[in-house]
């Protein structure tokens, strides 16, 4: 019996080590070898506007208006306190997979109308496209880079 209980309680000390190892958080990556960021928002943009860091572009969704012809939705969010006018922006759409050099599913321009402060405003573009609507990719993997074009900075 005592023979028993020695084993019973060497395999919950077993056990319990094993437990508590499995819920530890692993061991700090060495300073030089950090993680690389992955973008992962909707829309980013590369040029220096100065009204750049105050426009998001988010949620766009893809549809097939005919063959050859895409319409694109999107909103426009504006973080200023202040009002802006109509926007002239360049966007490109690419995969969350894409890699450099990698062409766009699409690219095109597009008008953002006047946006007060912190308002949301839904944008509509058309897009002449060689791709079918089960082609392109689903929304929660459309990545967008875009560039304010007008008012000029």
């Amino acid at each position: 019996m005592l023979e028993f209980v020695r084993i019973t309680l060497a395999a919950t000390v077993f056990v319990l080590e094993l437990v508590l190892a499995g819920c530890s958080s692993p061991a700090p990556a060495p300073a030089g070898k950090q993680p690389a960021v992955e973008i992962t928002g909707p829309a980013t943009t590369s040029n220096k506007h100065p009204l750049a860091k105050y426009i998001e572009l988010a949620g766009f969704r893809l549809s097939e208006s005919k063959p050859g012809q895409l319409e694109v939705k999107f909103v426009a969010v504006n973080h200023s306190e202040a009002e802006l006018g109509d926007l002239g922006v360049n966007i490109q759409l690419q995969t969350s997979a894409a890699k450099a050099g990698d062409p766009p599913v699409a690219q095109f321009q597009a008008t953002i109308p006047a946006l007060s402060p912190l308002e949301i405003h839904d944008v509509t573009a058309k897009v002449t496209t060689k791709l079918r609507i089960y082609e392109l990719p689903d929304w929660q993997f459309l990545r967008a880079e875009f560039e304010i074009t007008s008012p000029a900075p």
